[in-house]
């Protein structure tokens, strides 16, 4: 199993939101890749700005490419999220996931 792992940033105004809009819209659309199997969202608000975490798990690398291309490093996010995030880490890191409990 991979797990992908991205990292953007909002105004603690625009945090509510885009949390929901990841809620509502991003993780729909990903349970229709084949191969994705779940994933979180992490939020942490701090000071003028919330953090939030993405973590997305997949049966392969294939089925990461399936998801986000061949170029599967390069983050994968809706035109319209630019309205909420201030900033973003500029790639996507993949794990081999090892050991899980539950």
């Amino acid at each position: 199993m991979i797990a992908r792992h991205w990292r953007g940033w909002t105004t603690r105004e625009n945090a509510d939101g885009y949390e929901a809009f990841l809620k509502q819209m991003v993780l729909p659309g990903l349970r229709a890749v084949e191969g994705y199997r779940g994933g979180y969202i992490l939020r942490k608000d701090e000071g003028a700005e919330s953090e939030f975490v993405v973590i997305s798990l997949f049966d392969s690398l294939e089925a990461v490419k399936r998801f986000a291309g061949e170029d599967y490093t390069t983050p994968v996010f809706e035109p319209e999220v630019k309205r909420f995030l201030s900033r973003i880490e500029n790639f996507a890191a993949h794990y081999e996931v090892r050991a899980a409990t539950v």
